[in-house]
Order: structure tokens, then C-alpha cells, then sequence
């Protein structure tokens, strides 16, 4: 029996931002396990924040600044601080959500978490915009125009929600989250964000 191993994350999280090469250490050493059939990788949106036009509080401003610089000196991730006075945060990540959602239906997901991951923590872009994701998409290949129908349509059927609905019904609260889902069997499998070797053997274990 296969099994899937579940990655849930949210493109504006931080701490997803600083995981990311460790998880693509770990892909990459789970890769004859993923040839030989006997697992998969399934990806799932967290849905950090709802929509919202209004701006970030100064209070929560100074807070995710603060992450920032922990992650940055803890892991050794690279932040623009630049955001912070060039945009105007707010708390909002279902449309970036709702980008990596309309690029997964065109086999480019990973891209497009990317590109937004890189505006929001490299270029002090804002990705709580459309015109933000719209040209991440057209960087990754998408015709922008046919990515924003594809966006309302995603909004108006509620796709998001119903992922993030089934993601918390998995106990996939924080992001990021990884999970073994093998028959009706879901292991957790504990973060470490700078060696693959547990999350790997922990993996192992449950396949």
C-alpha cells in the first residue's frame, strides 16, 4: 500500500519561507522512494489569513517584523525588510492561496509558490494584491488575464475554503505541516527545519 505525505503550507508564511530549502533537501532525498510507487506528495494551502482589504495594526506589524529577524538569524533566511515601508500590509493570504489553487490546475504550483514567496520576501512586493500575484503568474507562464478569471471562479466556488476546511479536519494547523497518510493511518511528523535526517527516518518509518 502507498502512502502520501502531506505538506501544508501557506505561500505568505514565513516560517514556510525559511523551511523551504530543508524541504526541498527532503524531496530530493525521498525521491526513490517516490519512483519506486510507494509514495506520493500531496500539497495543501493552510489559509493563514482570510480575505481583507484593511490595513495591518502597527502592533501586528512590529510582530511579523520580529519573526522575520528571527527566522533570518535562527536559519539564516534572507528578508527584504523593505516591505515594510514600501507596501501597505495587510493581513491576507488567501489570494496568494488562491494563486498557488489556479496554478496547481496547470501543474505549477511549486512555481508559483515561488514567485510569490520571492515578491513578498525578496522584492517587497505585496502578494495580498492581485496585480502581484497576476505578474507572478505571467512570470511563470500563465496569460494574466485568463489567471485572474481563474482566480474569481476559484473565490466564487469557495475552493480554498473547502481545502483549508480539509486540511484542519487533518489536524494540519500550523504551517508548515508535514503528515503520512498511509490507508486510514495519519502520523505527524515533527519539523526540523535545518536537517532532513528525523523527518526522513520518521517517514521511513510509517511506509
Amino acid at each position: 500500500m502507498s502512502a502520501t505525505l502531506i505538506y501544508c503550507y501557506d505561500p505568505m508564511c514565513s516560517w514556510c519561507w525559511g523551511f523551504k530549502p530543508t524541504w526541498q533537501a527532503l524531496q530530493k532525498a525521498l525521491e526513490p522512494i517516490i519512483e519506486s510507487g510507494d509514495l506520493y506528495i500531496n500539497t495543501m494551502l493552510g489559509g493563514l489569513a482570510v480575505d481583507s482589504d484593511a490595513p495591518m495594526p502597527p502592533q501586528m506589524q512590529t510582530l511579523l517584523q520580529g519573526t522575520w529577524e528571527r527566522i533570518a538569524s535562527q536559519l539564516g533566511t534572507k528578508f527584504n525588510f523593505d516591505f515594510w515601508t514600501q507596501c501597505q500590509p495587510r493581513r491576507s493570504t488567501y489570494p496568494a492561496c488562491r494563486a498557488c489553487l489556479v496554478a496547481r490546475d496547470h501543474n505549477l504550483e511549486s512555481d508559483m509558490m515561488s514567485a510569490i514567496q520571492e515578491a513578498y520576501y525578496l522584492n517587497a512586493q505585496n502578494p495580498s494584491d492581485v496585480e502581484t500575484l497576476s505578474h507572478c503568474a505571467e512570470h511563470i507562464g500563465l496569460n494574466p488575464m485568463q489567471f485572474k478569471k481563474a482566480m474569481q471562479h476559484t473565490k466564487e466556488q469557495g475552493l480554498l475554503e473547502k481545502e483549508v476546511n480539509s486540511a484542519r479536519s487533518l489536524g494540519l494547523n500550523s504551517f508548515p505541516s508535514l503528515a503520512v497518510l498511509k490507508g486510514d493511518k495519519l502520523v505527524h511528523i515533527p519539523l526540523d527545519y535545518e536537517d532532513i535526517t528525523s523527518m526522513l527516518n520518521d517517514i521511513k518509518a510509517v511506509i
